[in-house]
């Protein structure tokens, strides 16, 4: 049933609606620019190498921006976020700083600590927490170390500094309160929680996108001191797109001015085209360099430097505003105008706005309103009878996933070709990386998996963290799949991008699922079916779906490839490269991911062809390709070989050598669990009211005597009969579940792993060209190599295919029904029917953020800070991947993108 609607939820309405864009400005502002595939214009493709952190502070981007706990509108073209320094640090903070997949003994990793608090969906309302060391920040000791290490040793961390050490560090809290869409109140904590007075240099700034220095508009924005106003200092802000806005600083801070342009004498050893440019308040505050900041007062970049010294304990708060609304030069703030608004958007101003010359009780008053706001919304939908604990991580993972947005801009051959206003790349760049995407222009808000690991989308990612985010915007979810489906996007041959380090990369067909499980979730949350996003996506997605069929089946037998299909390193080979033995593989989880997409294509269908006929059609032919998936998985593969192993009762890849050989590799792992998630049940009052697919599917049925094994038929039912579509049949799936829920293989306290335990002592090897190919359980961090060694799929869990793992199950059951039970654990003795089994697996899930009986956080492993420091234990982290046997995070620490999952775990399972 839909819900009584929050100020929020009318706020959201207002913007679908396109009469207030709310969402106009919003966190969007990346944490890491520097090291991406964007901004690499090298001729092999070193991107990290290209453009490193070290140049961050003094070369200008030519894709987008970054900054710490910044915000900026959608097009990236106005840009505000925070720089600081303890007075010891080397370099001015700006961004936040990690190492390179070179440097990390386990990749790329950042190193700092940081929190999503709070978001709203309009972001109305948004807070978020970094903590600063007073002590030098340790840069090169977390070079030095990480490099140090090995692959067999854990990563070396920040807290591992001992910068921390007796709280020595300050606590700054960010946060952002609309006014209204063009008005936004910023107020900055921050808080010494040492035991002796600090000195703090805060510097929130405001900068634009450098968008002329490339020569292709040279249009230039401007920023300059503004009339006086008293209790505040103030800069006027133009841009050709926006026109004026104004950034009011309360305390009357001094005004910075410089250049968004690149250091060329700096970096390069020539001359700069600009007198001023984008190190020049690190030179200011660090060096005490006066001249590099302009006199004139004017610039594309410009800080408010404030000056604090704290005491123990002790905070102070800097509040600022970034409006659209012309402040009143010379108000007297002791006047009985004050609260009085005069400028052009005056009349429109609804009630309880402050004037722009108050920074106390109406300043303070907006935000307590937009906390009140943002509660009231998510009282909505976190269920009440949760623990404050679990409410608390379910929150906190709302906030993380819309935090994660942020502005990708990517313009592959203006990429390519270069610019006029800089030299010409390298021409070596037209035969290397997306040489084959020069259609592809993206220029929007997206969900990034991780702002700074991650600073990039990738498909499947996206289509997880739609599901998490429809429970709070479902037309930002719907925009998210409709976007990556547009021609800008998708590839012309129907390919949907992967990621920029490869578009061509094949992640597993999961936008179809995503779509169809959003559509649900709004229609259940709204009351109201878009059936016009349901045919929108779909209509799309057959050209993505006859892409795979046409590329992904060489043998035209219903057995497809896919390459790592986002497993990163689970096989013993590296399934995005020519096998060393030649030949090729037939994988049990591509093959798999085409059934479900089969099935997900179906079901869309059917709900279409409810008011269409045409719809009919299309069903049948999906519903007749699962058929022939499943008789191919589980009868023959090309040359007659299964990719079911009877024996042992698992599912594994089948490596086919060129001199017709067939072999399975017998790795049990997630590769031979995703057949489950092919299922899908045919319920009588759907198919009756469908004549023709009725009669197509009766037909196909009758003149395919082997039919039977892939198609369960029941007509216990009062309504007629049932049809369940399943790859693994009801005595496959009991042998696939007795190994999946044994705890000495699959079933870890914290979910089901990647990899069997089973491994552990038993690795399994292939010998090729005199070298040993190996895979063994690593329930943790990566000992190889493999796609950058920052992603494990040996062992860990991962929440996205736990996700389609508990869905499955839940299909099973409302198939099966209380009937059907299986041994959970496997030899426990207890026997679960399969809804029981996936509250179980989900239980277990969101144990890892929950506090046990001692207290204690699994998702925090041995880090004793975030275990029980009063300013620290309520801070939660939603890693990239989870640790096989003890629940703690693992790879990119702000992955809340999949990991948010969690949210709809609890939201349908409690705790």
């Amino acid at each position: 049933m839909p819900r009584t609607q929050t100020t929020e939820d009318r706020r959201l309405e207002e913007a679908r609606a396109r009469k207030k864009h709310w969402k106009r400005w919003g966190p969007y502002l990346s944490e890491r620019q520097w090291g991406t595939v964007r901004e690499d214009y090298s001729p092999g493709g070193t991107a990290w190498e290209y453009f490193p952190h070290d140049h961050a502070r003094s070369r200008a981007y030519r894709w987008g921006e970054d900054g710490i706990g910044g915000i900026s509108d959608r097009h990236q073209m106005m840009c505000f976020g925070l720089a600081l320094w303890n007075g010891r640090d080397s370099i001015l903070k700006e961004r936040l700083f990690g190492l390179t997949g070179n440097q990390g003994n386990h990749g790329e990793d950042v190193k700092e600590c940081y929190f999503y608090l709070d978001s709203t969906p309009t972001h109305s309302y948004m807070r978020m927490l970094y903590k600063y060391p007073q002590a030098e920040f340790p840069y090169q000791t977390l070079l030095d170390e990480n490099r140090r290490r090995g692959r067999s040793q854990p990563e070396f961390e920040l807290l591992d500094t001992g910068v921390f050490g007796e709280n020595r560090y300050f606590d700054l809290f960010v946060e952002y309160a609309k006014a209204d869409v063009e008005d936004i109140l910023i107020r900055i904590t921050a808080v010494n929680r040492g035991p002796e007075s600090a000195t703090l240099h805060l510097l929130p700034q405001f900068w634009f996108r450098n968008t002329w220095a490339w020569g292709r508009d040279l249009r230039r924005p401007v920023a300059r001191k503004a009339a006086f106003i008293p209790g505040s200092a103030c800069a006027e802000l133009q841009h050709w797109q926006y026109g004026k806005r104004w950034l009011l600083c309360g305390g009357q801070p001094e005004l910075l001015f410089t250049e968004n342009e690149t250091n060329s004498a700096r970096l390069f050893s020539v001359g700069n085209r600009s007198a001023y440019v984008k190190d020049a308040f690190h030179e200011y505050v660090i060096h005490g360099n006066k001249a590099a900041v302009n006199p004139g007062q004017m610039g594309t970049k410009m800080a408010a430097y404030y000056l604090l010294q704290l005491a123990p304990s002790k905070s102070a708060t800097l509040k600022l505003r970034l409006t659209d609304i012309e402040p009143l030069s010379g108000m007297d703030p002791n006047s009985a105008m004050v609260g009085i608004i005069s400028s052009p958007g005056h009349a429109e101003r609804a009630e309880g706005i402050p004037a722009t010359n108050d920074f106390e009780a109406g300043f303070d008053g907006l935000f307590a309103t937009r906390q009140k706001e943002a509660e009231e919304f998510y009282v909505a939908r976190v269920p009440k009878d949760l623990s404050d604990d679990a409410k608390a991580v379910m929150r906190q993972s709302f906030s993380g996933m819309l935090w994660s947005k942020q502005f990708y801009h990517y313009d592959v051959r203006t990429w390519l070709e270069g610019d006029p206003g800089v030299p010409l790349p390298p021409p070596e760049r037209w035969h290397g990386r997306n040489k084959e995407w020069t259609h592809l222009y993206n220029e929007d808000i997206l969900s990034m998996p991780d702002k700074w690991e991650y600073p990039w989308y990738a498909a499947w990612d996206l289509a997880f963290h739609c599901i998490p985010l429809a429970l709070v915007d479902p037309d930002f979810a719907k925009d998210q799949l409709i976007l990556l489906l547009r021609e800008w996007y998708m590839h012309p041959n129907g390919q949907l991008p992967a990621y920029e380090w490869a578009f061509s990369d094949v992640n597993p067909p999961v936008h179809a699922w995503a779509a169809w499980r959003v559509y649900k979730i709004e229609r259940r949350m709204r009351g109201v079916a878009d059936r016009g996003f349901l045919e929108r996506v779909f209509h799309k997605l057959l050209l993505n779906f006859t892409w795979w069929v046409n590329r992904k089946d060489p043998d035209g037998a219903n057995i497809f490839e896919g390459g790592f299909l986002g497993l990163d390193n689970i096989g013993v080979f590296d399934r995005s490269a020519p096998l060393p033995t030649g030949g090729h593989l037939e994988q049990s989880d591509g093959t798999s991911w085409m059934g479900m997409y089969c099935l997900n294509m179906l079901a869309i269908a059917l709900e279409l062809a409810k008011e269409d006929p045409a719809y009919e059609d299309v069903a049948s032919k999906f519903f007749e390709h699962f058929v022939y998936i499943a008789r191919a998985l589980n009868d023959f593969g090309v040359g007659g070989m299964s990719l079911w192993d009877d024996a042992d009762g698992f599912y594994y890849d089948v490596l086919k050598l060129p001199n017709g050989e067939e072999h399975f590799l017998k790795i049990r792992s997630m590769v031979g669990l995703i057949p489950l998630f092919a299922v899908e049940t045919l319920e009588p009052e759907i198919v009756d009211r469908l004549p023709g697919f009725k009669r197509r599917m009766q037909w196909f049925i009758d003149n395919h005597p082997d039919v039977s094994e892939h198609i369960e038929m029941t007509e216990r039912s009062a309504r007629g009969v049932r049809r369940l579509l399943s790859l693994v049949n009801r005595k496959r799936l009991k042998r696939v579940l007795s190994r999946m829920l044994d705890e000495t293989e699959f079933l870890s306290p914290y979910g089901v792993r990647a990899l069997s335990r089973y491994h552990k002592e038993h690795p399994y090897e292939v010998q090729v060209n005199g070298m040993t190919n190996r895979v063994e359980y690593e329930p943790g961090e990566s000992t190889t190599g493999l796609f950058g060694g920052n992603s494990n799929w040996r062992g860990p869990i991962w929440f996205p295919v736990n996700y389609l793992l508990v869905e499955s199950l839940q299909k099973f059951h409302h198939y099966f029904g209380e009937d059907f039970k299986v041994e959970c654990p496997t030899n426990s003795r207890t026997e679960s029917d399969l809804w029981q089994v996936a509250a179980e697996i989900s239980r277990r899930l969101i144990r890892i953020f929950l506090r046990d009986s001692s207290g204690r956080r699994p998702v925090a492993g041995a880090t004793q800070l975030f275990q029980s420091d009063p300013h620290w234990r309520d801070l939660i982290l939603f890693y990239e991947c989870f640790h096989g046997d003890d629940g703690s995070g693992i790879g990119a620490s702000h992955q809340t993108g999949w990991t948010g999952l969690v949210a709809k775990l609890i939201e349908q399972s409690g705790e």
